[in-house]
């Protein structure tokens, strides 16, 4: 372990060195890692095959499956903001984290017994049940455990977290990719039970190692409610909303414990909640400060930090909405071509190609990291190359080409299907490779590495503090947003297109149902959302940079 030198003087006045353990850095994160890595190996380990349970064990219809598994994604993203804000207002992060492991674990025994133990008949309510204790455990788990990791590293070392960031995301696809090989076969070969069961026991041991690495963690103490720091400095700027407002600090309240590398400056964005910090006759007179009446000028700045973020998130929708289809319609897609290898009779399970996403990230971020990166610096002087909005701009474009070759694939499909007379013949396989299915998996993977991997920084680093959970939680939040709207799109499709009559999804026969039209509605819906995100982040500001950004 790390040392750090103290001395101190003895009774006969010698000078002694002491050590004493420098907690945090790599040595922790790495621990963190682990349990991290665990609990992506399950979450991928029960959602990669979930539409493929739905379907054939359950016996449930296409569009109701692919329903039932945007919603179960969209209630783990939005979980999150519960466990994030107990976890920055009374527990504190590590505290959480084990609550919601140990929850987590509790959810797979339960999975294993309703797939194991229950007959098939009265099996439907448990095994959702188990699902969503799985979803309590995830809502404390996601929001805590890359922000406890983050918090290891020095603020100062910008760079070191950047990196941090990129590999923190590797890390949890090689979870996603063991998870998609190794569980996903035993389940189509050997099982539901032992398909769920090695997940519960990765998990087991993924915190047993979290534990063992306790006495390194730097752990934070939790400062209160957030939620009631934003709305102190709202209630605040309404009740003084007809004063007017100065262009210097004359009159504004500022904390003396407020001073140092934490201090915010002062922006001119939402200048109306500037007015919370604005001193008027009843602050002066009043013996005590009343904080639903005065907040701080540094107060106020972390509330426009959120303020910022918000419309930047909600202009990633359409990208959300783009990759909640690859545990859902893509899968279908495989289980209709050809996924014999080669001469031999192995056939790839269907959801065995939503590991082709993760082999892109495991090539494309070291790809990232030694070549992007230092080459865009010598153009831009920025030192993460590029900055985190063009990042995440990128990553939006990406997703447009996604669902442009999605759609020209699923037309060449459904071709194939008509040329060869199986139109409605949805059991019989088609004489078309699955390989043509890895364009549009390889550009899912490409533009996480943007955008996703770009959101979890910018949440992480422009969010207040002693926020930081809840910045976490937020974007999780907006893929969890976007995976009810894929369902809420997916239901409207049903209607509006039901009467037209030329249904877009036609009962489990997707040879006539018209997939391709719905991949062009998501490109259409994502090329606005790039065009809304650059207009917001045009007049993004950063945090450290206290400059408008360029986007």
């Amino acid at each position: 372990m790390e040392t750090s030198p103290v001395f101190s003087k003895s009774n006969h006045h010698d000078v002694v060195k002491t050590t004493i353990p420098i907690k945090g850095g790599w040595k922790s994160a790495i621990f963190i890692i682990f349990v991290e890595i665990g609990e992506r190996f399950a979450y991928y380990g029960v959602s990669g095959n979930l539409i493929i349970y739905l379907l054939r064990v359950l016996k449930q219809p296409l569009a109701t499956a692919a329903k039932n598994v945007n919603l179960w994604h969209g209630v783990s993203a939005i979980f999150p903001l519960v466990g994030g804000f107990m976890a920055d207002s009374y527990f504190g992060r590590f505290k959480i984290i084990v609550f919601s492991s140990v929850t987590y674990l509790l959810g797979l025994v339960l999975l294993v017994i309703s797939a194991e133990a229950i007959p098939l008949n009265h099996r439907l309510l448990p095994f959702f049940v188990a699902l969503y204790i799985i979803n309590i455990g995830e809502g404390g788990h996601r929001p805590c455990i890359q922000t406890f990791a983050a918090d290891q590293f020095d603020e100062v070392d910008q760079a070191a977290k950047s990196s941090f960031f990129n590999w923190w995301y590797l890390g949890i696809v090689m979870g996603a990719c063991s998870a998609i090989l190794v569980v996903v076969y035993i389940q189509d070969h050997n099982g539901w039970g032992w398909g769920y069961a090695i997940p519960t026991i990765v998990v087991a041991i993924a915190l047993g190692v979290f534990l063992f690495g306790t006495s390194t963690y730097r752990k934070e103490v939790p400062v209160g409610s957030p939620f009631t720091k934003v709305a102190q400095v709202i209630v605040a700027a309404y009740k003084k909303r007809n004063m007017s407002l100065k262009n210097d600090c004359h009159g504004m309240h500022l904390d003396a414990g407020e001073n140092g590398l934490t201090m915010l400056a002062r922006t001119n964005q939402f200048r109306f909640l500037d007015k919370a910090a604005m001193i008027d006759e009843i602050d002066i007179s009043s013996e005590k400060t009343d904080n639903w009446r005065l907040c701080t000028v540094n107060q106020v700045e972390q509330v426009k930090l959120l303020f910022r973020l918000i419309p930047i998130s909600l202009s990633c929708l359409g990208f959300t909405i783009v990759i909640a289809q690859l545990g859902t319609f893509y899968t279908k897609q495989a289980t209709t071509l050809n996924r014999q290898f080669g001469s031999t009779n192995f056939k790839f399970p269907p959801a065995y190609f939503q590991v082709i996403p993760g082999i892109t990230i495991l090539i494309a971020v070291p790809l990232y990291e030694r070549l992007l990166i230092p080459t865009a610096k010598r153009f831009t002087g920025h030192p993460s190359g590029i900055t985190m909005l063009q990042r995440i701009g990128f990553g939006i474009f990406l997703s447009i080409l996604t669902m442009i070759v999605s759609a020209l694939v699923e037309s060449k499909r459904v071709k194939v299907a008509t040329h060869y007379g199986l139109i409605d013949k949805p059991e019989i396989v088609l004489p078309m490779s699955v390989w043509w299915l890895v364009p549009q998996y390889v550009l899912m993977g490409i533009s996480d590495v943007f955008t996703i991997v770009g959101l979890q920084e910018l949440f992480y680093d422009q969010v207040p503090e002693e926020m930081r959970s809840m910045g976490a939680a937020a974007n999780s939040s907006v893929v969890g947003i976007g995976s009810f709207m894929s369902t809420a799109l997916i239901s409207l499709v049903e209607v509006v297109s039901a009467q037209h009559g030329d249904e877009w999804f036609k009962g489990d026969n997707l040879n006539r149902a018209h997939l391709d039209y719905f991949y062009w509605l998501l490109a259409c819906l994502s090329g606005f959302s790039l065009v809304l995100y650059v207009g917001l982040a045009k007049g993004f500001v950063y945090k450290k940079l206290q400059i408008n950004s360029e986007v």
